[in-house]
Formats: C-alpha cells, sequence, structure tokens
C-alpha cells in the first residue's frame, strides 16, 4: 500500500486551479476579441449602409430627369423668352446643386436652411411648369427665429413626388396647389406636405416612389442613432362627401433630433 501523504492534495489543486484560470484567461481574451470585431463589423456595416444612403440620396435629389428638364428649360428662356429669366433659373439651379452636394453627407441641418433650399426648389418647377400650381410655406409663428435641427433633403422627396406624380397628373392644365405645413405639436416637430392632386396608383407608381424610399430609409437611421421617434404616415384627403380632394404626408420627428433653442 502507497503511505498518504497530505502535501500531494493540495499541490494537485494548486495545479488545477493554475489550468482553470489559465483557461478561463485564454477564454475571455478569445471571447473579448471576438466582440470586439464584431462591433468593428457592425460599425463598419453602419458606416457603409451610411454612406451609401447618403449616395442614394444624393442621386435622388439630382435626378437626371429634374436636371436634364432644368437645363432644357434653361434653353428654352434663352431661345424664346429672355436672358434675363434664363440667368435667374441657372442661378437658382446652380445654388440648389450646391446646396445639395454640401449637405448630403450631414445628419442634421437648420431647419431655415432646408426650408431656403425647398423653396429654391419648388420656384424652379413653379417656373418651369408656368401656370400649373402654386405652393405655400407655413412656418407657425412660435418656430420662427428659433434654431431647429433637422435632417437634410427629407422634405424635398416628397415635395417632388407631389408635384411630379399628384399635381401634374391633374386633368386640369391650371390650380394645382402644394401646401407645406411646418408646426409644433408637444415637443414634436410635424412636417405636412399636402396637395390637391390625383390619388396615388399603388402599382403603377410603385418602381417611381424610389427616392421616398430613401427618405423614408434615412430618417429612420437617424432616429436610431438619436435614439428618438420619427414617423411618416401618407393619407388621401377626402370631402364631406368622401370624395378624392387630394394627398397628405406627415413627417413627425420627436425629442432631441429636432430641439428647439
Amino acid at each position: 500500500m502507497i503511505p498518504y501523504d497530505d502535501r500531494i492534495l493540495p499541490t494537485n489543486w494548486y495545479w488545477a486551479l493554475f489550468i482553470i484560470a489559465i483557461c478561463a484567461l485564454v477564454a475571455y481574451f478569445y471571447w473579448r476579441e471576438r466582440r470586439i470585431k464584431a462591433a468593428a463589423n457592425r460599425a463598419l456595416r453602419l458606416q457603409n449602409d451610411t454612406a451609401s444612403l447618403e449616395l442614394q440620396a444624393l442621386q435622388a435629389q439630382m435626378d437626371p430627369h429634374f436636371i436634364f428638364n432644368s437645363l432644357n428649360a434653361i434653353h428654352h428662356f434663352i431661345l424664346t423668352t429672355s436672358t434675363e429669366l434664363a440667368s435667374l433659373y441657372l442661378t437658382r439651379f446652380a445654388k440648389l446643386m450646391r446646396f445639395t452636394i454640401t449637405n448630403v453627407n450631414k445628419d442634421l441641418i437648420k431647419l431655415e436652411e432646408d426650408i431656403e433650399a425647398l423653396e429654391i426648389y419648388m420656384q424652379l418647377e413653379k417656373l418651369r411648369f408656368e401656370g400649373k400650381f402654386i405652393y405655400q410655406i407655413k412656418l407657425a409663428p412660435e418656430l420662427t427665429g428659433k434654431v431647429i435641427l433637422v435632417p437634410p433633403l427629407v422634405i424635398q422627396p416628397y415635395v417632388q413626388h407631389a408635384i411630379w406624380h399628384h399635381i401634374l397628373q391633374r386633368p386640369q392644365d391650371e390650380g394645382g396647389l402644394l401646401i407645406i405645413n411646418i408646426h409644433r405639436r408637444g415637443s414634436a416637430l410635424l412636417i405636412r406636405v399636402e396637395d390637391n392632386g390625383v390619388r396615388n396608383n399603388r402599382t403603377e407608381m410603385e418602381h417611381k416612389r424610389q427616392s421616398l424610399v430613401i427618405a423614408a430609409a434615412r430618417l429612420h437611421r437617424l432616429s436610431n442613432k438619436f435614439h428618438v421617434g420619427t414617423h411618416i404616415v401618407e393619407e388621401e384627403v377626402l370631402d364631406e362627401q368622401h370624395e378624392h380632394q387630394g394627398n397628405r404626408i406627415i413627417i413627425r420627428i420627436d425629442g432631441e433630433l429636432a430641439p428647439m433653442v
């Protein structure tokens, strides 16, 4: 029989604890390394998605049809109307393009800057489609003179959609109306785009709504980044007899994405 030695057991336990500690340490660093890599991959994917959305937003804003039609309108004004009107159109067009390129990669800009660019865009379209529609921008008095931050190039796609696919599709050549109403409701900023154009044909218009999808995706990404609520609602405007009168889109931004200073 091998004699019992009480020194063997503690020594074996020390080695066992040492091995367990080493394994735990290796496992921890392995887990930590995988976690760091996963976080880096998520950040890279987010950066790539952001860059892709910004590029798509730029492409949607600088729509080839809009650019071609604007240049064609300038050419028309030069030949048939006056060089003064052509110069005015060209100046506004250049200013809008500069705004687009400068701000497309920004998360937030001042609301007054976005409204200025939006008005330039509507001036160009109103000039090009002379007599077919008028527009109004209604900014609530409590917002005047305040610094409010909004995502750039988000309102314009909805305005463009209202002009091209609602107002210009009216059977009447005149009488189109586009109203942009911006106001506060509690802590929320509400942007309402309303027109008296034709009803949306969902099937026919699906392939033409890319700019709206991009705008909604950019707004959703920013809401996640700043941890605020954003909502986009599309609805039909009906009269008392429930007949179609127009279309309305409401963009709602809650919380710190739209601070009022």
